[in-house]
């Protein structure tokens, strides 16, 4: 990365990159059987394609009515019509698990005296939930949801509330996704960025690729240490 700067912030993407998406369906993996990993994928597709077209339709509904809806498609395309299993997959959503790597890096960076943000789709009580089941509590100094706006990311209105919010430069935050789309979002509105590619997924074909490519929250330290990226003290 070679940006000049100090960066000040540290601001993540929640599902997909603090949080296991795909832990929701593993909890349940028992009641679907060899469908579980495919009805994980196409759930989490579907969420997001619902997201995009919601904002380019003008008709936002909060993250867990995507979610929900979501999910009633990927039940229906699976031949699942069991609405007390829609009930406690959506429960679950509520409680993801955490990757391994989060909690020690978050601490990494706050003891670099680095401002902490969530910025996500997730409704406010959604990422609530997830955080305190997580025992993140109070381990971020923001945690912005895209609710109040009405519209998803990549709009860059959403990547403007974290500056707002944060009373930071774009230039001076880091932001941290799983999902290349996000990233590419956040770099042209002009953040640094550093995409966490968990899955070994292709790059995308956009505009703006992040300046950084880690396989995990792990080399996020490292990554500051860089030339030209030294953290605000």
């Amino acid at each position: 990365m070679n940006a000049a700067g100090a960066i000040r912030a540290c601001v993540f993407d929640a599902y997909g990159t603090l949080f296991d998406v795909d832990s929701v369906v593993r909890a349940h993996r028992a009641r679907l059987g060899a469908d579980a990993e495919a009805l994980s994928a196409l759930w989490r597709r579907k969420q997001l394609e619902y997201t995009w077209l919601r904002s380019l339709m003008g008709r936002y509904v909060d993250f867990r009515t995507v979610t929900a809806e979501a999910l009633g498609y990927a039940m229906a395309a699976h031949g699942i019509g069991d609405t007390g299993l829609h009930a406690d997959l959506m429960a679950a959503y509520d409680m993801p698990r955490i990757y391994s790597d989060v909690a020690p890096a978050l601490a990494r960076l706050r003891g670099r005296g680095l401002t902490l943000a969530i910025l996500s789709n997730g409704a406010p009580a959604m990422l609530e939930a997830a955080i305190s089941g997580a025992g993140l509590s109070g381990a971020f100094d923001a945690v912005l949801s895209v609710d109040p706006l009405g519209v998803y990311k990549p709009d860059p209105r959403v990547y403007r509330l974290a500056v707002e919010h944060l009373a930071t430069a774009p230039s001076a935050i880091l932001f941290h996704s799983s999902n290349g789309w996000d990233v590419a979002g956040a770099a042209c509105f002009g953040f640094r960025t550093a995409w966490i590619n968990r899955g070994g997924r292709t790059p995308e074909r956009l505009p703006c690729g992040p300046d950084a490519v880690l396989d995990s929250l792990s080399g996020i330290e490292a990554l500051l240490n860089e030339p030209g990226i030294a953290d605000a003290r």
